[in-house]
């Protein structure tokens, strides 16, 4: 199934696991606000407004409240791939708590400008392949995420 197919609850969940920092360190620092930088690889379209909406509505229901606890800050690179690489070396100076990023030509970049921030992509094709990631269930380094989908399925795609 392909990422743009995925129901907006879908999304929420799989974005959901961005916001499980653990309790003990929300007690140990309640004051500090967590920064969450999100750099799409979409346009600022209604699809991509409902989709960074969800993930706001998912964050809030963990108790992550924008402004409050957490910054969100999103920006849209689009297919502008000179405006991704330079927000992708801003947002790695800029020191995020995490880096999300969407599509594989964004997390590329993203890759090149951080090795110790953590980072959980989304909507990227087979990212052992293409050598983001050791392997699915070992990610190892600071990159892990969702597949956009699974590569076996991608022959079965072709034969259909």
């Amino acid at each position: 199934m392909q990422f743009d197919q995925l129901k907006r609850r879908e999304f929420i969940s799989l974005l959901g696991g961005v916001a499980g920092w653990p309790l003990a360190a929300r007690a140990q620092q309640p004051e500090r606000i967590r920064h969450i930088a999100v750099l799409m690889g979409a346009g600022d379209d209604p699809q991509g407004q409902s989709w960074i909406a969800g993930f706001q509505q998912r964050l809030a229901e963990l108790g992550w409240l924008n402004g409050r606890n957490v910054q969100v800050d999103v920006h849209w690179g689009g297919a502008d791939m000179d405006y991704i690489r330079r927000t992708a070396t801003e947002l790695a100076r800029s020191k995020p708590d995490v880096i999300v990023p969407y599509a594989s030509r964004v997390l590329s970049p993203v890759r090149e400008a951080t090795r110790d921030i953590p980072v959980v992509f989304l909507a990227t094709s087979d990212p052992v392949g293409l050598g983001f990631v050791q392997s699915l269930a070992h990610p190892g380094g600071n990159l892990t995420g969702f597949m956009l989908y699974e590569v076996p399925v991608a022959g079965k795609l072709v034969q259909f």
